[in-house]
């Protein structure tokens, strides 16, 4: 899953689904092909539904849509049911771990120690949330990478950046998830256009 059309999950926190389409398009245009509606946003399963449907049309196999703050198993059915195939936690939750892998669904949980980590893959997880990664730090994350599988994708998320990519690449980070930096229901679909492609350009700096 750490391939560089998912190097960026865009996080749409408050998203309404009359705004899905006009802002997922923009972060289309730039460059995102990972697109995470959290479940605390107005009506999300139908701006998941909306958002898969275009990352689909547009970019196909690529794509990557789902849910983040993805707390039961019956939630992580209810993303599969409106067409995504990613499900966040904020937490390290065994039970939702192991119904997204059985539905053939990208796994990423929160966690934050080793023991968490460790945790979670040796439920299956397919990639790990580093949350909040702005506590832990660039260096924080150097130290546990150290101790976990190496084919385990690392993503920070919490608190992250454009000026702060390099750091966490160099530490061992495949992506990021990127939340307020990107978007807040307020802003202006210019205002999104711009920070979209200020982040996929320092991204892309980072990765060389």
């Amino acid at each position: 899953m750490a391939d560089t059309a998912h190097r960026l999950v865009a996080i749409l926190r408050g998203l309404p689904p009359t705004d899905c389409e006009a802002v997922v398009s923009v972060l289309i245009e730039e460059g995102f092909r990972a697109i995470e509606v959290p479940l605390n946003s107005p009506d999300p399963f139908s701006s998941i539904a909306c958002a898969a449907d275009l990352v689909r049309r547009h970019c196909g196999d690529a794509a990557l849509v789902g849910a983040g703050t993805v707390l039961t198993t019956a939630e992580v059915r209810r993303v599969k049911e409106a067409g995504g195939n990613l499900i966040v936690s904020p937490n390290c939750d065994k039970e939702v771990i192991a119904e997204t892998i059985r539905l053939n669904m990208a796994s990423f949980p929160g966690v934050f120690t080793p023991t968490e980590a460790l945790s979670a893959i040796a439920q299956g997880a397919t990639n790990l949330k580093i949350f909040p990664a702005n506590s832990l730090g660039a260096a924080g994350i150097k130290g546990m990478k150290a101790i976990l599988p190496s084919p385990i994708p690392l993503y920070a998320v919490g608190g992250v950046a454009e000026d702060d990519f390099s750091d966490y690449v160099a530490a061992g980070c495949a992506g990021f998830g990127i939340g307020s930096h990107l978007y807040h229901p307020d802003m202006s679909l210019s205002d999104i256009r711009a920070r979209a492609r200020r982040l996929m350009q320092a991204c892309d700096k980072a990765f060389g």
